[in-house]
This record gives C-alpha cells, sequence and structure tokens, in this order.
C-alpha cells in the first residue's frame, strides 16, 4: 500500500505508553479465552463485552508508563494515514449527498482504556465506541492479525481501521440506533443474525472506501486487494470458530462467515457506492 506521503490525521487522541491497570478479567483462564476470541472480532458496540461481566472495571484504576518500540511508532504513523484517507473519502461521499461528515477520532492505547462505552483491555480487540464517537485500537493487535490470524500486510491492517470507521458511519446515518433498538425486542439468536448484517456492511463500507482512495489516490499495489479480503476471510465467524473449538455454532454468528465478510468487502470495493452497501434486504 502507498501510504508514506500521505496527509496525517490531526484527529488521533494518543494515550499510548501509560498503561491502565486496576480492572482484571473474570472467570480465570475461560473468561481470558473468551474476551481473546470476541477481540478477534471487530464489534459495532464494545458494552456488549465491557457489561457482560467477563471485565471488572471495579477499584481504583492506575496509571504506569511504559517505553514505546519504533515498530508501534512507525504503525501509528501509519495509522494516522489510513485515518487521513477516511476522512478525505468519506467527506466526499457526505458531501455529494448533501451532508457533512463528522469525522471521528482515533485513540490509541496500550493495555488497556477508559471510553464512554466502558472500561476496556487490548483482548477486546478495535472497537467503534457509538456514545464518544471515537475508534480504539491498541496497535498489538496487529501482531495478532499477522502472527496469530495469518493475516499480514499493511491493507489487511488499514482494512481494520476502514472497517471500524464504517461503524462510525452506521452511526451518522442512524444506522447503529435503530440496531440498538431492537435488543430488548429480540431473542440472542435472532438479534446475532442483525448483528452479522451490521457487520457486514462495515465490510462493505471498508471496501467503498478502498475504491474511493485507489480512484484518487492510487494507494493499491499488486496484493494489496488479497491482503483485504485474505483478512476478511480470517476473522470469519465460521473460521475463527473451527479454529478456537474444531466446530461452529451458526446461530451465535455475530460477523459472518469468512465467505460473506469477503462477498460483502469486495461488493463496496467494485462498486464504490454505498447504496450497494444494504446487507439488510
Amino acid at each position: 500500500m502507498l501510504w508514506k506521503t500521505g496527509r496525517r490525521s490531526s484527529n488521533v487522541e494518543d494515550r499510548r505508553g501509560v498503561r491502565l491497570t486496576g480492572g482484571k478479567m473474570k472467570g480465570g483462564g475461560i473468561g481470558i479465552i473468551l474476551l481473546a476470541l470476541v477481540g478477534m472480532y471487530f464489534g459495532i458496540d464494545p458494552s456488549v463485552i465491557l457489561n457482560s461481566g467477563l471485565v471488572d472495571g471495579g477499584g481504583p484504576v492506575q496509571q504506569s508508563s511504559m517505553q514505546l518500540s519504533p515498530e508501534e511508532d512507525h504503525l501509528a504513523d501509519f495509522v494516522s494515514v489510513v485515518l487521513a484517507d477516511t476522512e478525505d473519502t468519506w467527506d466526499v461521499i457526505f458531501r455529494d449527498a448533501g451532508s457533512a461528515y463528522q469525522k471521528p477520532k482515533l485513540v490509541l492505547f496500550t493495555g488497556a482504556v477508559q471510553s464512554a462505552c466502558g472500561y476496556a483491555q487490548s483482548a477486546t480487540g478495535p472497537f467503534y465506541c457509538p456514545a464518544d464517537k471515537k475508534v480504539y485500537i491498541d496497535l498489538s493487535f496487529y501482531r495478532e492479525l499477522k502472527h496469530n490470524l495469518q493475516a499480514p500486510g499493511d491493507f489487511a491492517q488499514a482494512y481494520v481501521v476502514a472497517h471500524e470507521i464504517g461503524h462510525h458511519v452506521q452511526n451518522l446515518l442512524g444506522i447503529s440506533a435503530k440496531i440498538q433498538a431492537q435488543r430488548q425486542r429480540l431473542a440472542p439468536a435472532a438479534y446475532n443474525q442483525l448483528s452479522v448484517k451490521v457487520e457486514l456492511q462495515a465490510d462493505c463500507f471498508a471496501g467503498v472506501w478502498a475504491n474511493h482512495a485507489n480512484r484518487v489516490r492510487h494507494i493499491l499495489e499488486p496484493g494489496d486487494v488479497e491482503e483485504a479480503l485474505n483478512a476478511a476471510s480470517m476473522i470469519g465467524d465460521d473460521t475463527l470458530q473451527k479454529k478456537s473449538r474444531g466446530y461452529v455454532v451458526p446461530d451465535s454468528f455475530t460477523h459472518g462467515t469468512s465467505r460473506q465478510r469477503v462477498k460483502w468487502f469486495r461488493e463496496g470495493l467494485n462498486s464504490g457506492d454505498i447504496r450497494r452497501c444494504n446487507t439488510f434486504i
């Protein structure tokens, strides 16, 4: 991915190097495994995890400083460019639709973070918090993406950011609020099906960003699209469940199968049209 000459966003909130302590995992090893699995997903609303009882946010939260590596600084620079690129893309799309795009903040953190959606540890993975309109990411997730999920490459990393920004777009369009209103009305299996549609739309929106960014700024290099498609495939519910437990439970899917995630990212990438991202029909 050609990114080094790109604009850097001014909307990055860097909280790295300050490690929060005080919240802890419940349930011992099982709790850690559950959150690690959820962390492999890119969730629209982390309150599902943060309020699930697996994380104990009680007690005083202490801070401790840690030294940042050159590798992390490089990734922080990269993420800033990707964020700026999503800003430029969605600015144009919203303006063409007669509206104004509200740029989100992207929070970089180390280990744990306090958001308007609650206290989160890095095991929850990257997430978007609708309450404060911020994307949160611990850059160590990219090591997980590369080594544990077999999804290396800078465009795969960009896809992570673009997917979370897709959730921000859903929030601005009022889609998120409509989905959350259904939570108390639906049985868990039915709500999971709705959640899958939300996640697949965010994948499609990520593809729309890639389409526009490449047409305007020519960011793609050979192999980039394959990196993103591979990442989408590696984080499908069926693939993750097979890897973790050896079998799949379709009623528990919340993000879609590998095939579905690839399909909808490709739909956005090929069309560049958010109208083609209606996963709810």
